[in-house]
């Protein structure tokens, strides 16, 4: 019997309609504030930083990542780590088999890459229920499921958000994947929550800074001093230190933006960003 995930959020995040989601993710890639309208040139990204919100929110921003992806890669697995919300379930947790299900269809988790990284991760525990509610992994998949259909997934939540976990998650990680092309890891996190637009935009700048330097106790610093309230910054730091191993010395911030550029309450905001760890080449701006 096929182990099947079955959605959480779908007509809350998300439309629950697979013409209408469909819809939405093209909406997101042409809005005002998407990669239609704003494209950006990069080399062959290793990782990337997602926001994770309701897609009529952070959608737009989300779209910039898996674009600049598509335009350089036909990724065949994305390992998606990110925050587990509800603090249920193993502290580093993965599903190594089966199926997930969204309004699109259902998409296979690579069970041999999720086995390999549980070899080389001592911490990382299959625990399906730690998976149950939590948005922050499922909101990635109907993007990955319209732009790079046939590929899958390892999706994995933490609520042990350490730089000693994001430093092993790394270390897993490139002995896993080595410096393959076609499997991309995807950091999902929003930014600074809930305050009002300004100050959002301030924080989040304050956090993108010390992201782009690749600079982990820094960012682990500002977070403290500045009271940045960044949800999945385990996965982050995870984004980071994964690049700092492969070599990386590009990355770019692809587009950032509040729920208060997308929506209309600019008082209690959240922040979006999308974040590429690439090789850089020629075509980098």
């Amino acid at each position: 019997m096929v182990v099947k995930r079955r959605p959480a959020v779908a007509g809350a995040f998300y439309e629950d309609d697979g013409e209408l989601l469909r819809n939405r993710i093209e909406w997101s890639i042409n809005h005002e504030l998407g990669p239609a309208r704003n494209p950006r040139s990069i080399g062959d990204p290793v990782a990337v930083v997602v926001p994770h919100a309701g897609l009529i929110y952070s959608g737009p921003i989300a779209a910039h990542s898996y674009v600049a992806i598509k335009k350089r890669l036909s990724p065949s697995t994305f390992i998606i780590m990110g925050p587990n919300h509800y603090g249920v379930g193993a502290p580093v947790a993965v599903m190594n088999e089966g199926v997930w299900e969204t309004p699109l269809g259902d998409i296979e988790i690579d069970s041999s890459i999720a086995n390999e990284l549980m070899k080389s991760f001592e911490g990382l525990e299959v625990d399906s229920f730690a998976f149950e509610r939590e948005h922050s992994v499922e909101v990635q998949v109907p993007f990955i499921q319209h732009l790079f259909p046939g590929s899958k997934i390892v999706p994995i939540v933490v609520w042990e958000q350490t730089l000693d976990v994001a430093r092993r998650m790394a270390q897993a990680l490139v002995s896993v994947i080595g410096n393959r092309k076609d499997v991309v890891f995807v950091a999902s996190s929003d930014l600074n929550h809930y305050e009002p637009h300004d100050v959002t935009s301030e924080k989040d700048m304050k956090a993108i800074e010390r992201i782009i330097k690749l600079d982990s106790e820094g960012l682990m610093d500002i977070m403290d001093r500045l009271n940045i309230s960044i949800c999945g910054f385990g996965a982050i730091l995870t984004a980071m230190e994964y690049s700092k191993l492969r070599g990386i010395k590009h990355v770019d911030l692809l587009m950032h933006a509040t729920s208060g550029d997308t929506g209309p309450n600019k008082m209690e905001t959240v922040g979006y960003a999308s974040i590429a760890f690439h090789v850089g080449d020629d075509y980098q701006h």
